[in-house]
């Protein structure tokens, strides 16, 4: 499935969408922690209407689990990524991320060039 993100300042990044289907309307943050995604997903910090933005090379690589948890949930709002991955591949996995996502009702953006996203960020806000 084809996916857009809009920047309010005209910038348009075109990829693929996995995880929930739907519209997001919100703050696009980035973070650019190497491991812990599952953390970042249910850190609280996030409790704005924000979309996670990651420019590592994969995410969802080694699904979920519930002791990877920081809260009983995602606050994440949308996940926009380079490359999203549908398989997990850790011992400890529970779920795989695509259905974690989409089971909180989070739509994620993949395919697009993440960094050069956190590039404008950075430079323009």
């Amino acid at each position: 499935m084809q996916a857009t993100l809009a920047l309010e300042d005209g910038r348009v990044f075109r990829g693929k969408g996995y995880g929930a289907k739907g519209e997001w309307h919100g703050e696009v943050v980035f973070n650019t922690s190497i491991t812990g995604y599952q953390e970042i997903f249910t850190d609280p910090s996030y409790l704005r209407p924000d979309c996670s933005s990651q420019p590592i090379p994969e995410i969802g690589n080694y699904g979920t689990n519930a002791e990877d948890n920081e809260a009983t949930r995602p606050y994440i709002e949308g996940l926009i990524v380079r490359e999203f991955s549908r398989a997990s591949s850790n011992w400890r996995s529970q779920q795989v991320a695509e259905e974690y996502l989409e089971q909180f009702k989070i739509p994620v953006l993949a395919e697009i060039d993440s960094r050069a996203l956190v590039r404008h960020l950075r430079d323009t806000g």
